[in-house]
């Protein structure tokens, strides 16, 4: 078969596999794999796994590892440490030694069948040790579940695997050398990567930031293309060079650019690169894969299906128990990790390209992995069934949580319900509390509750998609209900639960720009609030007003656009930097309660001198919840919580003053 009928061959199963996958709301990587059992030697033969393909497949690898690279971010490793360095420290490890003590006592209860080194093992451990980010962080968002506790600990562990997978890379490799030079290969290996890592990311940086600024000043998108392909190849073949994988330089080259402001562009840039080439990586996995050791080896591939699962559940669900989760929490957990991963594949590519497994193993253990994978959207759709006839005291758990929303809610009616309380559902809760309309919030992040709780405001612990607590909170008594968070399947969920149990209950719904205000209006929200057209508006309404347009006549056109539901301003041509964004920091809001030590109690808040730090008291309320007047001739006392408001450095000097002095 010709280069050019191999090329197009491949090209027609890669998508009817994906669209089949797509149809049936699978994974575009399914249909990859599908396409590639088919196609390949084992099926119908049409093609085999030529060297070419195999190099085009590694490409994809290189630019996964790349993407990863680019979403290493250390203020998310910052926020998200206990689960990432805690939970994903913990499972990594632990799931390794596990899997590393089984395949030796595999080895040595089937003989045979199962005839591996320590090497290999160790290896097998790794893959083992991975779970599929694809799958799961695609099935949490569809089921609005990001933000919830499980949620955070999943994202953890998969983040921290994801991480993982630089040493491994680094250690498959050393561990193919030969017996007698196991131990040289192993440090010389360790040191190449240390060094390595070490003379790029301390003087790679500032240098990347340089020439990327560079290269976007001569205006050219083919220039700066061209510059992403040379830096992300260029780097890959540096580490390959030094006897370390491709895959090492690629994710080293993501972390570089992450630190520059050019990586929102260059993630939009190299998506088309790392999403062909990766189907391409993983439609040679399927070409290995010979469906016929289903049936000759079933038993096999059976246990190692639920033996790792079973392991992998049982060391998560330990895990988050330990770590102060419920057992409901915990054993969600495990059910959504339990599955073999994307960087698997990878590893165990590397495992038989580096001469540590035979070819006879390698068939099973692809099958399992990749049926372990099919089953992952059966385990997490039915995950609630199964907590809740496993977990009697997960039903408890929820009864109370909806008892203590119940309590906040008791007595009130014609509230505003408001679904997620972060910088929009605070802001429109003070300006309800100004008019003196009450209200009750719904938050799944338990460190802002329980700032907010203490600053007085009337906010709970709390999913708002599921039905039962918009029940607890007062849904049918609301006078309306407030969508403040982003998501869209989330708020389709809360519009879907509200338009079926409380219709007469009107719905303003808070969006991105235009994109889905149709779709949320069809879903039964009376208003769709677009913040880009909102912006736009005002940015429009004071332009006109500076040019000299009667402000009767802007305040009309602008409410024209609003009734007539923004569609003189939907639809836009979209340019390179629409997926830019900048972060930068802000000041923020932080409860201060006085303990019965501080050094400042019987002092007035003049005295205290806190706008010099940069820092002011915007509520102050005493022991007992009352409001009270802020003023500077404010007495301090002990139970008083004072809500400051600054930028971090200066609320920790300002906590420091307060408290001691």
């Amino acid at each position: 078969m010709s280069s050019l009928a191999l090329t197009l061959l491949y090209l027609l199963a890669a998508v009817l596999g994906v669209v089949a996958c797509r149809s049936l709301k699978l994974p575009p990587m399914f249909g990859y794999l599908i396409a590639g059992v088919l196609i390949g030697p084992h099926a119908l033969a049409l093609a085999r796994n030529s060297e070419s393909v195999r190099h085009l497949g590694e490409f994809g690898v290189v630019f996964l590892m790349f993407a990863i690279g680019l979403e290493f971010s250390l203020p998310k490793l910052r926020a998200m440490r206990t689960q990432v360095f805690g939970l994903g420290l913990m499972q990594v490890a632990l799931t390794m030694a596990a899997g590393f003590g089984g395949t030796l006592l595999l080895a040595r209860t089937l003989g045979g069948v199962w005839d591996v080194g320590w090497q290999t093992a160790l290896a097998l451990a790794g893959v083992l040790a991975m779970s599929s980010t694809a799958i799961v962080v695609k099935l949490m968002a569809e089921r609005a579940e990001l933000e919830s506790e499980h949620g955070r600990n999943v994202l953890g562990i998969l983040l921290f695997q994801d991480l993982a997978v630089v040493p491994l890379l680094v250690l498959v490799p050393a561990l193919g050398s030969s017996p007698e030079n196991l131990l040289a290969a192993l440090g010389m290996a360790l040191l190449k990567a240390i060094v390595l890592v070490g003379v790029l990311l301390t003087g790679g940086q500032g240098a990347m930031r340089w020439w990327l600024t560079l290269v976007a000043r001569r205006k050219s998108d083919e220039l700066f293309m061209l510059n992403l392909l040379l830096i992300t190849l260029g780097l890959a073949w540096l580490t390959e060079l030094a006897g370390l994988s491709l895959a090492l330089g690629a994710f080293i080259a993501g972390v570089l650019v992450s630190e520059t402001e050019f990586r929102h562009q260059v993630g939009t840039d190299i998506r088309p690169f790392h999403d062909v080439l990766l189907g391409l990586f993983f439609i040679t996995i399927g070409m290995m894969l010979d469906w016929h050791i289903l049936l000759e080896q079933w038993w096999l591939v059976l246990g190692l299906v639920l033996l790792p699962l079973s392991l992998k559940v049982l060391i998560i669900l330990l895990l988050s128990r330990l770590a102060g989760a419920s057992t409901g929490v915990a054993l969600r957990t495990g059910l959504y990790l339990a599955q073999g991963g994307e960087f698997g594949f990878v590893l165990l590519s590397l495992t038989l390209d580096n001469g540590l497994l035979r070819p006879a193993l390698m068939n099973p253990i692809l099958a399992a992995m990749v049926l372990s994978m099919l089953a992952t959207p059966f385990l997490v759709q039915y995950s609630n069934r199964i907590v809740m006839r496993l977990v009697a005291s997960d039903w408890l758990q929820q009864s109370l949580q909806m008892t203590a929303i119940a309590r906040q809610s008791i007595g009130t009616s014609g509230h505003v319900l408001i679904c997620g309380y972060g910088r929009c559902g605070q802001n429109l809760a003070r300006m309800l509390e100004r008019e003196s309309i009450p209200y009750l919030a719904l938050d799944l992040d338990p460190d802002r509750v329980r700032q907010a709780a203490a600053a007085g405001d009337k906010v709970v612990y709390g999913d708002a998609t599921r039905l039962q607590a918009l029940t607890a909170a007062g849904l049918a008594r609301a006078s309306a209900v407030a969508i403040t968070y982003l998501e869209l399947p989330a708020a389709l969920k809360v519009l879907a639960n509200t338009r079926a149990h409380a219709p007469q209950v009107p719905v303003v719904v808070r969006t991105q720009d235009d994109q889905h205000l149709d779709r949320l209006r069809a879903a039964g929200a009376t208003e769709v609030v677009p913040e880009a057209i909102e912006g736009s508006l005002m940015l429009a309404s004071h332009a006109l007003a500076l040019v000299g347009v009667p402000m009767r006549r802007v305040i009309r056109s602008v409410q024209t656009q609003r009734e007539a539901r923004y569609q003189l301003l939907r639809g836009y041509f979209h340019g390179a930097d629409d997926d830019t964004s900048a972060e930068r920091e802000q000041a923020r809001l932080v409860p201060l309660t006085l303990p019965a030590g501080a050094a400042t109690l019987g002092q007035t808040l003049g005295a205290l001198a806190l706008p010099e730090l940069g820092v002011s008291v915007v509520n102050l309320r005493n022991r007992v919840g009352h409001a009270l007047s802020v003023h500077d001739t404010s007495v301090l006392a002990e139970g008083d919580t004072l809500v400051l408001s600054g930028a971090p450095p200066a609320l920790a000097l300002a906590e420091e003053r307060l408290l001691r002095g």
